[in-house]
């Protein structure tokens, strides 16, 4: 524990970026759905019936009509500088097509650069063209009654209603997953620094000091391994407890699964960060190892890709990693109200990948104080023939002084 809060690097990853990155990244995305994209306007028609579409989407809450175009080619210029995200083209027989009872086209150009925009313009236009063609649809119909235009109008009635993602906003929808691969990468980072330092400073760059072997192998995990438990059993109630309530995402599941989801995870974090550290030779090296992957293993855990489009190759890869089976299991839970029993596959990988990552830790560390043992008798060794050299030296001295 001294170690933990005496390391400058330590301390950030395992109590300020836990505390302040998960509040950063929820305040940022506390809106969940874009609002007022500016969209820019190419209107040939120049009819009621056009400047009927324009005013609808303009009255969404999704889209803004910020600029209008006289072509294409003006249009695409504003797009390219960043100050609309789409474009809304009505062709120049908009309104001729619809009196003449043809089909009548609205062109929507969207940047694909960001998807939040590109669904906001495109579902506008959609939505905004159904109900004008409804009514238009209803106003040809000739019907007498109210009841008959709405029959005609939607004969097969439907109510879209949002499952486990109410608002539909992308905070409620990635924020559960991000929270749970910060505790990993947290922690794997910060046992990773410590290992590293340990190394630096050590001559031979032995991860377990001379000092420790007395303790034993198990005693010196079961030590390393109950100072990162105390600090993230409280690091993790903060993520998946007290982090969701204040923004409002969705919270579904009981504390039992909760707890139950979170005590193999937590041991298979810190068995994977340990057997991971002893890979690292220099502080620097696991945070290029750990940042490169946080994105990979956030598209493999199922969460912002769909499991099942996932390669079965990178499937069995991403089972290396606790992240995985701990993500799908806190957002089926969490978000979706899932029990213990509905997410048993996820539970009982955790168990094993704690268990397996236990035995290859012990293995390393094994190693790693049977090396730095044969280090500790090579130094014994180089002292003892530089204490002989040097008593020989002085038998020289002696003898040389007594001439």
């Amino acid at each position: 524990m001294k170690q933990i809060f005496r390391d400058e690097g330590v301390l950030i990853f395992f109590i300020i970026v836990p505390l302040v990155y998960p509040l950063l990244y929820s305040w940022i995305y506390n809106n969940e759905v874009v609002r007022d994209v500016p969209v820019v306007v190419v209107d040939q028609s120049h009819s009621a019936l056009s400047r009927q579409f324009i005013r609808q989407c303009d009255a969404s809450p999704d889209v803004r009509i910020a600029y209008y175009a006289d072509d294409l080619d003006e249009a695409k210029m504003l797009v390219a500088r960043q100050v609309v995200k789409g474009v809304y083209h009505i062709p120049s027989d908009f309104d001729f097509n619809v009196q003449r009872l043809q089909t009548a086209t609205v062109s929507v150009y969207c940047d694909m650069s960001l998807m939040l925009a590109y669904k906001a313009i495109y579902m506008t236009a959609q939505a905004v063209s159904t109900d004008m063609g409804s009514k238009i649809k209803t106003r040809l119909s000739g019907y007498y009654t109210s009841r008959e235009e709405e029959i005609g109008s939607r004969p097969l009635d439907f109510e879209d209603v949002p499952v486990f993602n109410p608002s539909g906003g992308y905070g409620s929808f990635i924020l559960p997953g991000v929270l749970m691969l910060i505790l990993q990468q947290t922690l794997v980072l910060g046992i990773g620094l410590a290992a590293g330092t340990a190394r630096e400073q050590n001559r031979y760059g032995d991860l377990i000091p001379v000092s420790q072997h007395y303790k034993g192998m198990f005693r010196i995990i079961n030590g390393k391994f109950m100072a990162y438990f105390m600090v993230y059993a409280v690091m993790g109630a903060w993520l998946t407890l007290a982090v969701p309530r204040f923004f409002g995402f969705p919270q579904l599941a009981p504390w039992d699964v909760l707890l139950g989801i979170m005590l193999p995870y937590l041991l298979a974090c810190i068995f994977f960060g340990m057997t991971v550290s002893c890979l690292v030779r220099y502080r620097e090296n696991v945070m290029l190892l750990v940042v490169f992957l946080s994105v990979p293993l956030l598209f493999v855990s199922g969460v912002s890709w769909p499991q099942s489009a996932i390669p079965g190759v990178w499937q069995g890869v991403s089972w290396l990693f606790p992240s995985t089976f701990g993500v799908r299991a806190y957002v089926r839970a969490n978000s979706m109200g899932a029990t213990l029993s509905d997410v048993i596959w996820e539970y009982r990988c955790l168990w094993i990948q704690a268990g397996v990552y236990f035995c290859l830790c012990c293995g390393v560390y094994r190693y790693q104080i049977l090396l730095s043992r044969r280090h500790a008798k090579e130094r014994a060794q180089q002292m003892e023939r530089k204490h002989i050299v040097r008593r020989k030296i002085e038998k020289v001295k002696n003898k040389s002084s007594q001439l």
